[in-house]
Order: structure tokens, then sequence, then C-alpha cells
């Protein structure tokens, strides 16, 4: 009987035991933190599993590698991959279980790309990439603006071509799946070569009578070095950049600028031309203003024939005055009495000294002077060259050196102290109070 009672009782506990035991449940979710997927990269782990025990974690390429916490938190990977995340679950019942989980761990974007112009940036530009770019199973999208070609997939595009002056962007756009980024750089292609330039002559040829010396100013585009030609020239070729060229035939001259850089050339073709020596230098227009009117800085009363420039009282300098070689003195507007005077005579008749002062003889009065002259205003229009002066006998007399008044047109004449013969012609003496002057041509030897 007692044996009986204790077999129903064993049979009671076992299985009461199979009915309360304990199963392991649930599983656990992985996130990126901040949502971010490319390295370095941190995932949550959040276990959602019951029922266990014991945990052994292992987290491959992860930091840490494994964990034996319920919770291990966080786990960071600095790599690129697909790694895997097992879970092995135990508890006392002796329930076994093993979870596992992969992850996708992006590349990070750190653009890396160099280029460098293939021989010179003249058009046609040629370009090659470097692209240094770390990581694998990244994405690569290349656009060259207005470049050929235009667009390319892959880590490393070809020589790129450039053919339009400008700057022209080229830019990487770099992707991992997750985010992308993106970085410009800028090439800049010449402008076309162009052969240009313009000729400048020295400022006493600047009439082009021969001979004529010549300064030839380069305006070429993107030229590296150059080729001239100059027909009736000397010299007759130059490699120089900015050339100086005499010209001593009469007649119209080709110059040919023949340009180069490392890709191409290019020619111009201008003609120039050399007129017969005059030996004359003509001045239109000048206005001679009265005393009051020069000394009041209104209008000029002194002139250069070499610098070819009108003075004022303040424009007198150290440097200008000893160029001055006409002078005209007019009391008042009324013009009742005028008369041209030397530079050295200037301080006797109301101016201030002028340095170095040179001595200019002026017939004021031909008919007066009783010196053989008689030169007309028709003579004067009709001057070309110096032929109709170069013969003149210009002295100093006091009776030629009077004044005059009011009455023009009339012919002055006057010898520098350099030897240089010369005629002004009065066309018009305008009154207008302090700022009043006389308008006149002059015709003068240039040497």
């Amino acid at each position: 009987m007692k044996k009986t009672l204790l077999l129903l009782l064993c049979i009671v506990i076992t299985s009461c035991y199979q009915e309360t035991s304990i199963l392991i449940e649930g599983d656990f979710t992985t996130s990126y933190v901040n949502g971010d997927e490319s390295v370095p990269v941190t995932i949550k782990i959040d276990n959602k599993v019951t029922g266990a025990d014991t945990y052994k974690w292992e987290f491959e390429g992860g930091r840490p590698a494994t964990s034996s916490e319920k919770n291990p938190g966080e786990v960071l990977y600095e790599k690129q991959g697909s790694y895997g995340i097992k879970l092995h679950l135990t508890n006392v019942d002796g329930e076994i279980r093993d979870i596992s989980k992969t992850i996708e761990i992006k590349e990070g974007i750190h653009i890396q790309f160099k280029h460098e112009i293939i021989k010179s940036n003249y058009s046609p530009v040629e370009v090659a990439i470097n692209n240094t770019t770390p990581g694998e199973g990244l994405n690569f999208k290349w656009d060259f603006q207005e470049g050929l070609p235009a667009s390319f997939i892959g880590k490393t595009p070809p020589i790129v071509v450039f053919t339009t002056p400008g700057d022209h962007d080229i830019t990487l756009t770099v992707s991992n799946g997750f985010e992308s980024e993106k970085e410009v750089r800028t090439i800049n292609v010449a402008p076309y070569l162009m052969s240009a330039f313009v000729d400048k002559p020295k400022f006493e040829d600047d009439d082009y009578q021969n001979p004529v010396v010549v300064h030839f100013s380069n305006r070429s585009v993107s030229a590296t070095s150059y080729k001239w030609t100059f027909e009736g020239g000397s010299p007759a070729t130059s490699t120089e950049e900015n050339p100086v060229v005499t010209f001593s035939t009469v007649g119209q001259h080709q110059i040919t600028l023949e340009v180069f850089n490392d890709k191409t050339s290019h020619i111009s073709i201008v003609p120039i031309t050399v007129l017969p020596d005059t030996n004359l230098r003509v001045f239109n227009d000048v206005q001679f203003g009265i005393n009051v009117a020069h000394n009041t800085n209104s209008v000029g009363a002194m002139f250069s024939t070499t610098t070819r420039l009108l003075y004022k009282a303040n424009e007198i300098t150290d440097q200008s005055s000893p160029f001055v070689d006409i002078v005209f003195q007019s009391l008042n507007s009324d013009f009742g009495s005028n008369k041209f005077i030397s530079p050295d005579q200037a301080v006797n008749f109301g101016f201030l000294p002028l340095k170095n002062a040179q001595n200019t003889v002026f017939i004021n009065s031909q008919s007066l002077c009783n010196c053989g002259l008689n030169f007309t205003e028709t003579q004067f229009d009709a001057m070309v060259d110096d032929t109709s002066i170069k013969g003149l006998n210009i002295n100093y007399s006091a009776a030629g050196a009077q004044e005059f008044g009011f009455a023009y047109p009339r012919i002055i004449l006057f010898q520098t102290q350099d030897g240089r013969k010369g005629v002004i012609k009065i066309k018009e003496m305008v009154k207008k109070g302090t700022e009043s002057y006389i308008l006149c041509d002059i015709k003068v030897q240039k040497q």
C-alpha cells in the first residue's frame, strides 16, 4: 500500500515540473545610432528575449567583440562590410537558443582627387584625373562642364579635353548608398591664340614721315613666342615681344606677326605707310591767351614746338621752361598792343622769368622790318613742306619786333634758338574779357 502511494506521488511531481518549464522566447533588434550607416557606425542593441539566464554575444568586426550582458548597449564599427551578430542563450531548464543577424556597414566618404593639366592650359586642354578617395563599395559620378567626355561613371575617368576658353568645373559625386558627398574643382582654359599688335612711332615721328622709328607693342593673346617680319624695316625680322624698327623707305610696308604656343600658331598682317619727309611740323588752332589769362591759369600764352604743348603760368616748371620757344604778350582784351616775344625776354613783359629760357627771333611786322620779307597768307596756306621758308633770312630788328594791334589775319615769322624757321598765322582775335585769346596755326621746321 505504501509503495503504491509513493509511486503516485512521484508521478504527480514529475507532471507538475514539466508543466512549469521556462521557454526562451523573443528576439533582439539593431538600429543605427543617429541614422548613420557609414563608418564610423554605432549599432544599438535592443534585447527583447525572455526566459534566458545566460547571454553570449559575438559582434563580428565590432567593438566590443563579445559581451555576456543581457543588454550590451552599443557596438562600434569602423570598417565597411557585412557583419554577423550572434546571440547564444541558455537557461537553467536546459533551454538553448541561437539568434543571428547580419548588419551592413557602409563606407564613409572622404573625397580625395587631383587633376593635372597636361602641357599647358592653352586650348585644347587635356586634364588627367587621379582619384585616391579611400573605401570600397563606393559609387563615383563625374561631371565635366563643357568637357569631352561630359560625364563618367567609375572611380578613375579617362583623359578629359576642354576646348572652350574660360572656367570649367570638374564635379565628383561619391555615394555609398546611404549618403553622398560632392566636390568641385575648377580649371581654366586660356583664350584662343590670337596675333595682334599696335604700332606707335617715336614722338618726333608721329607724322610717319621718312625716316620713321616705330615701337611695336604686342597685344597677342595666349602667345609664348613671336616671329616678326618687317617689310622695308631695319631689322627685317625679330623674335622680341616688343621690337623697335626703323623704316627709311617711303611707301606701304607689310608688318607680319606670327605667334605660337605649345598647341598652335596664328598670323596677323597689318600695313603701315611711310610718307615723304616734308620737314614741316603743323599745329592748328593754337590759342594764345592775353597776359591776364595766362597768369590766372585760364589760357596759356607760352608754347613749345618741341613738346607741342601750350603752357599756363601754373604749368611752367624748371623742367618745362627750357622747351618754351614761343611767347605771346598782350596787355588787355582790346588787343590794342600785341607782340610775340622771345622767351628769354618774358620777364620784361609781365611774366615770371623762365629758367634756361630760349632765344627766339620774331618778326611781328614784315612791313616795318625793312628786311626784304613779304611772306603772305596764301603762301602759308599752300605750305606742304619747308621749301618756302628754309631760305628766309630771319634776323632780329627792333622794327621787326614792334607790336601790332587788333588786325588779323596776320603772318608772324620766327626762328628758334636751334635754327628752325617757322610761320604763325593769326586767324582770329577772340575778346572774352580776362579769358581773351588769339587763334593761330603754326608751321615750323622739324630740324
